[in-house]
């Protein structure tokens, strides 16, 4: 029982966090980051999926369906925040010592937890199944 307490604390823990990352995205917006992708010669209209990474995929991973997933769009969305927004940061500190890419790293680490984890008992889905 206390495997599926800390799976979902886990799970709380992600998804609540990322999901405002997506909150300050549907408020603030998102050109600024269309103008990156395009700045690197990527479509900017991709740029729309980061909802998917930051609104639905966290929503999905706190309540805990297709879980697994879930949690996969969002390490995808952290690999792709790494290599676009912070890779300049690969080699850094922060003034307090921190590591320069500490948060981001957070949030990827913890959804490729959850990726072979799963959702645990404590979810919508329950903790059977291959997505879950």
């Amino acid at each position: 029982m206390n495997e599926d307490h800390g799976k979902l604390i886990l799970r709380l823990m992600l998804g609540l966090l990322m999901l405002f990352h997506g909150i300050d995205k549907i408020i603030g917006g998102i050109e600024g980051i269309i103008n990156r992708f395009e700045g690197i010669g990527l479509p900017g209209a991709l740029v729309y999926l980061i909802y998917l990474g930051e609104i639905v995929a966290p929503v999905l991973v706190v309540i805990g369906y297709w879980t697994r997933a879930a949690a996969f769009i969002i390490a995808g969305n952290m690999v792709v925040a790494i290599l676009v927004a912070h890779s300049g940061d690969f080699f850094t500190l922060t003034p307090n010592g921190g590591y320069g890419l500490e948060l981001q790293f957070f949030y990827l680490l913890s959804a490729v937890a959850i990726i072979a984890l799963g959702a645990g008992r404590y979810s919508v889905a329950g903790a059977q199944g291959k997505w879950n």
